[in-house]
């Protein structure tokens, strides 16, 4: 007996895309990622996958910010568990931080397809921002800085994190060694009370 497929909502559908493309990334690289090759491997039409991205920059773009959305799901979920004290919410941000460049590899891979990308660039700067600010938000109660130099400080934590991440995908260093240094910048860089 012969069933018809369920058609997907428009956001479902979506979701399915970005899946999609998650995986071709993973296994393939990002300059794999097509929006041909997307919807080869989705089983849809060409058109469905140009409705939802247009481009193959948006198609990166849309896929960036759902990695992040996720990464920041969970940081945020492991602030909320954390024990209070300056150098565990340290510890749990480094820890997360580099669980996103060891359990996502493809947010490097897409990132780096983006590089020069005028509209990479303004979401770096979006990303950057939000994520200086959940940093700053979760240490404030344990520094004696003032909201807008503690939030200065963790701008340029993320770049010293980047900077260790680097090492630690290069293999240069281990996980554990990537998250003791930073939770150490961190620490350090809060004027504690």
């Amino acid at each position: 007996m012969a069933t018809t497929p369920t058609r997907l909502s428009k956001q479902a559908r979506r979701e399915q895309l970005l899946d999609t493309a998650a995986a071709i990334v993973r296994t393939r690289g990002a300059d794999a990622l097509t929006l041909v090759t997307l919807a080869e491997e989705a089983g849809v039409s060409r058109p469905i996958t140009y409705d939802h991205f247009a481009t193959r920059p948006g198609l990166l773009l849309a896929l960036h910010r759902r990695l992040d959305e996720h990464h920041r799901a969970a940081i945020t979920q492991a602030l909320r568990d954390a024990a209070p004290g300056a150098g565990e919410v340290a510890r749990v941000i480094s820890t997360a931080y580099f669980a996103c460049a060891t359990d996502m590899p493809e947010i490097g891979a897409v990132s780096a397809a983006l590089k020069g990308s005028p509209e990479m660039d303004a979401v770096q700067h979006e990303l950057t921002d939000s994520y200086a600010h959940l940093m700053a938000t979760a240490l404030l109660p344990y520094s004696g800085l003032t909201p807008r130099a503690l939030r200065l400080r963790c701008v340029g934590v993320l770049g010293a994190a980047e900077a260790i991440a680097a090492e630690l995908n290069r293999e240069r260093t281990t996980g554990s060694e990537a998250v003791t240094a930073l939770t150490g910048l961190i620490v350090g860089g809060l004027d504690a009370r």
